[in-house]
């Protein structure tokens, strides 16, 4: 990654790019285990967007290579914007390490979208990041995977104090409350949030998370539904009970299986809900996930067939 404030400049080709539904995987995911990627969702009837793209580009551009720039025409990549859960624009996201580490919604004036890219850059670990925080955070994770659900909440709060606004800490401040069986203080914490951050990639993910949790509480038994559905293949509602149980107990990828078999039979089944599960699933896990990779390309292929 090139070090900001360089005098070299890289060419805007090099840092603005047109993205496609073929290329957003090479583009923004991939390219973001090198450099921070700010991905602008526009379409060209969008009066906003006019307005807030080269406002953008222009920051981008005068980071001279510290973070780079993917614009997705939603109208030309439907299914990206689906997967995003883009409900209005313009709406901004930026990647780094295959993840989503910030983002926001609807036009901003040029002081914000400044302050927006510098972020950015620290969350990459720029000149200005706060590395004591950061590894505090990694720590806090670590314990998360470890199974200290306690520990790792205690440690989130913590940090929480010292910065009362970072959507990470928050993400997974949740997720110990989650971990700990505790619904209802993670649901407090979600509910808690600065409304700054309340629609942060870490937030919505944790959000989809505690969902997921609610559902697990009500799941039925894996043995019973998977012979329901061998008996009688057609039985959606066992299938997505299936799916949903499956999840719960651990099996991700079994149930992103069971879900797209169920968007294979019957796309409009309960309002689309074998979609709308599929989706939960893919903004609870972490996006660079083999479970999400798969299940997305998987589903892309069924819609566009």
């Amino acid at each position: 990654m090139l070090e900001l404030g360089g005098n070299a400049q890289a060419p805007k080709g090099d840092l603005i790019k047109d993205v496609s539904e073929a290329d957003f995987m090479a583009e923004v995911v991939e390219k973001s285990q090198e450099v921070p990627v700010i991905v602008d969702f526009w379409a060209p009837w969008c009066g906003p967007c006019k307005q807030l793209g080269p406002a953008l580009e222009a920051e981008v551009t005068a980071a001279k290579g510290a973070v780079v720039m993917a614009k997705v025409n939603v109208d030309e990549a439907q299914m990206i914007a689906g997967q995003m859960r883009i409900q209005s624009i313009p709406t901004v996201y930026a990647f780094y390490k295959g993840q989503p580490v910030d983002g926001f919604q609807g036009a901003l004036p040029p002081s914000e979208l400044k302050a927006f890219v510098e972020r950015v850059i620290q969350a990459a670990g720029g000149e200005a990041a706060d590395d004591g925080l950061d590894a505090a955070i990694d720590a806090a994770e670590e314990m998360l995977e470890q199974g200290a659900a306690s520990d790792a909440a205690q440690t989130f709060a913590a940090i929480l104090e010292e910065d009362p606004q970072n959507a990470r800490a928050y993400g997974g401040f949740v997720r110990a409350h989650i971990a700990m069986d505790d619904l209802e203080q993670a649901e407090a914490v979600l509910n808690g949030a600065p409304v700054e951050i309340s629609k942060s990639p870490e937030l919505e993910a944790a959000h989809a998370q505690l969902e997921l949790a609610r559902q697990a509480a009500n799941a039925g038994p894996v043995a019973d539904l998977t012979a329901a559905v061998e008996a009688d293949p057609a039985n959606h509602q066992a299938r997505f009970d299936l799916a949903q149980a499956l999840y719960a107990k651990g099996d991700a990828a079994g149930a992103v299986d069971q879900l797209l078999e169920l968007f294979k039979r019957d796309r409009e089944w309960n309002d689309g809900a074998a979609k709308a599960q599929l989706f939960t699933i893919f903004e609870a896990l972490k996006p660079n996930d083999p479970v999400v990779l798969n299940g997305r390309r998987k589903l892309s292929s069924m819609i566009f067939a």
